[in-house]
Parts: C-alpha cells; structure tokens; sequence
C-alpha cells in the first residue's frame, strides 16, 4: 500500500483524464443509470473507484449500479464477497450471475470472443433488468490502441472500441471511461491500492493476439516515445485524400 497522499495525488490525475473523457465523447448525461461491468481485475476495479467517487460530486447527476458475470466453464476464482465490499465502500448495489458457452458446438468464433459475447450479453439482461441505460466497460488506452492494430491485422479495417458505442440491436449504451487513462497508471493504482487480485486460469488466453499487439506498441514506442499519443490522434486526424480510394466505375 502506498502513503495515502500519493495515492491520492495518482487518484486525483486519474480522475481529470476521466473528466476530460466524459466531457469530449460525451459519455454522461443527465439521469443516466449506468451499470459498471466489475470483473474483478485490476481495470474493472480502479473504474468502480473512479465512477465511485465522481458520482458523489460530478454534474449531470448519475446513478450506478455494478455486476459481476460468471463464466461457469472457464476456472476463474472470483472473490464474490470481495467485490461486493469493494462496492459497497461507494454504495454501489452488486449483482452477481453465471453464464456458459460451450466453444465444441458453437464454432462460429473463436473462444474468446464467445466468452466476451456470453459475458456482454449477461451484461445486457442485467442492465435491462434494472433499468439501466449505459454499461461502462474498464477497457483503457492500451486497449483500445492494441484493438486497433488487431482490426487492422486480421480484419483489413481501421477501426477500435470506441469511448462511446450506441448499440441499436439491444438498445444500449456502451462507454468506456477510461479511454485516456494508460495500463501503466493501472498497475501503479493497483499496487498502491492493494486491489486483491482475482485468480484465472483460462485455457484460451495464450491464444489471443492482444499480446503479441502489445509487444508491437513497446516496439514502436522504442522508436518514438510518442507513438500513443499519435496512434490515439491518428483516429481522428484522417486524411481521405492521401488514402486509397475506389472510384465508382
């Protein structure tokens, strides 16, 4: 655990870099009933703090609530009773519920985006169920900027997760507070914090290519310390004229 001034020194810088994402995408309104996605990790918990704290002085005025979905086939070891009271220090309600896939029967993806697509949907009903409109996801920078290279890599598009994502098929908001916070100052709350780390062992996590993206950013941050940054800009700096493009016939 750190000394509680520089915890809070870290705490209060997180706290404007979420500021300035609700104010330039827009994440909050008003009356919004948002419903915090806690896992259990290192994100999910410092976003439970953060929207924790912000709700009790932010304007518009906000409501949350928090949810921690199960997935019965993957062995994680989630610590119910520990994120309940992690919650309950800012008065968030807990839900908790339990969810499967079986990867066997259903080929259409891979694993991991069933498990994501199984969790989020859980989301989803609980969200419905008690009246919410926004789901907050923990995703930070690193992930949205490692998302990036991955679409472009696999998928030939340019495209991420964006901080703010209307989802017209099941009538929901999804945003992602922490777009402008970096991994990096996660892991220094974390262990400033003593955030109690939730045990996994997930058969399919080796698989995924976020790791080797990683790697790929650490490479390219070699070459320039700003690569972030501009990776960041770079989404909403599009140049049209200097891209490829096809001419109706």
């Amino acid at each position: 655990m750190a000394i509680p001034d520089a915890r809070e020194k870290l705490l209060k810088k997180l706290d404007q870099k979420m500021k300035k994402a609700i104010f330039d995408y827009h994440l909050v309104e008003e009356g919004d009933r948002i419903l915090i996605a806690l896992s259990g990790g290192k994100d999910s918990l410092a976003l439970t703090e953060l929207l924790g704290r912000k709700v009790k002085i932010y304007q518009p005025r906000f409501s949350l609530l928090s949810a921690h979905v199960s997935m019965s086939n993957i062995p994680y070891q989630s610590n119910i009773e520990y994120l309940q009271q992690f919650a309950k220090q800012y008065n968030i309600p807990f839900i908790h519920r339990h969810t499967s896939f079986n990867p066997e029967t259903d080929t259409r993806k891979s694993p991991c985006f069933l498990c994501s697509w199984y969790r989020r949907k859980a989301l989803f009903d609980i969200a419905k169920e008690y009246n919410c409109n926004k789901i907050a996801l923990g995703h930070h920078q690193d992930d949205i900027l490692q998302t990036l290279l991955m679409n472009m890599t696999h998928q030939g598009a340019f495209g991420t997760m964006p901080p703010f994502l209307k989802m017209s098929k099941f009538e929901m908001t999804l945003i992602r507070p922490m777009c402008l916070i970096t991994e990096k100052e996660l892991k220094i709350l974390s262990k400033m914090s003593g955030y109690l780390k939730q045990k996994k062992n997930c058969p399919y996590e080796n698989s995924s290519s976020r790791i080797q993206m990683k790697t790929v950013i650490e490479i390219l941050e070699k070459m320039n310390s700003q690569v972030r940054s501009n990776m960041w800009n770079s989404m909403t700096h599009i140049q049209p004229d200097y891209l490829p493009s096809i001419k109706n016939k």
